[in-house]
């Protein structure tokens, strides 16, 4: 990242409340516009009535004359222009007096245009013809007023013979539309900061779960078996179920690590020992030993059976990691626990006449697990022979298989030398044997049970071990049974 490009960095927070401010902001302002405009107009519809319902009070009074044209005597007779006492008796007319308090100028004129009468100084003359109908907004200086202006007509006749006209000078309109400027000019100031800030804190709240993901990463990438994670998060999103991907995933990578350190650890332990072998015998034979046949002889199988010990302790290993890996690697396999159960128990009936093998099968259906079927019949050999090896006097070796509406047991029982409590708690360690040098006589390396307890831990299951010293040992295997439905919905 270039220097101009990290000081122009906008972050996701930032241009989300951005948009959400502007987008709300928006609808706000329209919202207050129309609003706005809604009560404006609402008020200048009033003003107008009251202009309309002043123009046909006054028309009504003209319009019960039988003359051609409306003159000064017929509006008012006594008018006079310095005459102050008829005019205030016209200005106390209740109609008069009811539009002189309403802000409005009351004038009539005759049918050439010529002013009558007035109840204000009048700023809109008739031109003329040219003659305003109905309602209309003119501007008269910098503010606009509403003018009125319709025809009187003679009730014989009817003809027109005058005009009235009333102007109304909108103060109180003008003095609303003032107020609700203002007030909506402070509800768009006071809107705009409260949207901001709600948009802000939205988009904290939101993206969060990112920044926490961002944070988690670096801290990943400072150090790889960091176990920094993303802190968890009830919120039951995308960006939670992101955040609890994430940390799986990371948990994963971390059991890799460790199983890639371990392996190491291991194989350098374990290897130690035979390769030392092997090199104490190269180096007898270098020195003296090749001229000695028998010497050669026994340092030649010697050296064979090291090597064939760590070849097998290599593949164990192997094993002993790939079992490990069991969710990423057979996630959708599918086995007859049945038919891998009698598989074995058929082998071995086989392979050793002189054990007495017998099988208790309570399952009446087929019965299917998550798991695929080299390991299960792995796992079953593991079982069996460990069994075959350890039993020296009572040579029988007991199967047995049941299951529940949800899971599946299979047992493998054997009436050998058992295992005192002390060492069955630590059975299932990688290189623990009970007898190091009875294991060792008989090839253990003592990983068969941990590849056991990996395999069937690594599909859902579970393997215990029930075992009393002089008696015989039972293992336990349990496992999760799958029906046809969630086995299809899985190969999806």
């Amino acid at each position: 990242m270039t220097e101009n490009n990290k000081y122009r960095r906008f972050s996701v927070k930032w241009k989300w409340a951005l948009g959400t401010t502007i987008g709300v902001f928006v609808v706000f302002v329209v919202f207050g516009l129309l609003m706005f405009r809604a009560f404006t107009q609402d008020a200048l519809d009033n003003q107008k009535r009251e202009v309309n319902s002043a123009l046909e009070a006054v028309n009504q009074r003209f319009s019960l004359t039988d003359a051609n044209n409306l003159t000064l005597d017929m509006v008012e007779p006594t008018l006079r222009p310095n005459n102050e006492t008829h005019v205030r008796s016209i200005l106390n007319d209740e109609l008069i007096s009811s539009v002189a308090s309403k802000n409005f100028t009351l004038t009539v004129f005759d049918k050439s245009g010529v002013q009558l009468f007035t109840t204000r100084n009048n700023p809109i003359q008739m031109q003329g013809k040219a003659k305003i109908n109905g309602k209309k907004l003119v501007k008269v200086g910098k503010r606009n007023v509403l003018v009125g202006r319709i025809p009187v007509h003679s009730r014989t006749t009817d003809q027109v013979i005058g005009y009235i006209q009333v102007i109304d000078s909108l103060s109180d309109y003008h003095v609303m539309y003032v107020k609700l400027v203002n007030i909506l000019v402070v509800l768009i100031i006071l809107g705009l900061m409260a949207i901001s800030m709600w948009g802000y804190l939205l988009a904290d709240w939101f993206l969060r779960p990112v920044e926490y993901i961002s944070k988690t990463i670096a801290e990943v990438e400072k150090d790889p078996q960091t176990v920094t994670r993303v802190p968890e998060m009830a919120r039951n999103d995308e960006l939670s179920d992101l955040a609890d991907i994430l940390n799986e995933m990371l948990d994963r990578m971390q059991r890799f690590i460790d199983q890639q350190s371990q392996f190491v650890e291991d194989v350098s332990h374990e290897l130690r020992t035979p390769v030392a072998i092997v090199k104490g015998h190269m180096d007898l034979l270098n020195r003296w030993g090749k001229d000695d046949p028998q010497i050669l002889n026994e340092s030649i199988s010697a050296s064979l059976a090291e090597m064939q010990r760590m070849e097998t302790l290599v593949q164990e290993m192997l094993d002993l990691t790939r079992a490990e890996q069991t969710e990423i690697n057979f996630r959708h396999e599918a086995t007859d626990v049945q038919d891998v159960v009698h598989q074995v128990y058929n082998n071995f009936q086989m392979i050793h006449p002189e054990f007495k093998f017998s099988l208790e099968d309570d399952v009446h259906e087929e019965t299917i697990v998550s798991m695929y079927r080299d390991h299960l019949e792995q796992v079953l050999i593991i079982l069996s022979d460990n069994a075959v090896k350890y039993t020296q006097e009572r040579k029988e070796i007991h199967f047995s298989m049941s299951r529940t509406a949800k899971e599946v047991q299979v047992a493998v029982q054997d009436f050998g030398e058992g295992i005192s409590p002390e060492n069955a708690a630590r059975v299932f360690d990688r290189f623990y044997r009970v007898d190091k040098a009875r294991s060792r006589e008989k090839g253990g390396n003592g990983l068969g049970l941990s590849i056991a307890q990996k395999l069937i831990e690594g599909y859902g299951g579970s393997i215990n071990l029930e075992s009393s010293e002089g008696h015989g040992s039972i293992f336990r295997i349990t496992l999760p049974v799958v029906t046809l439905d969630e086995m299809r919905n899985n190969q999806q």
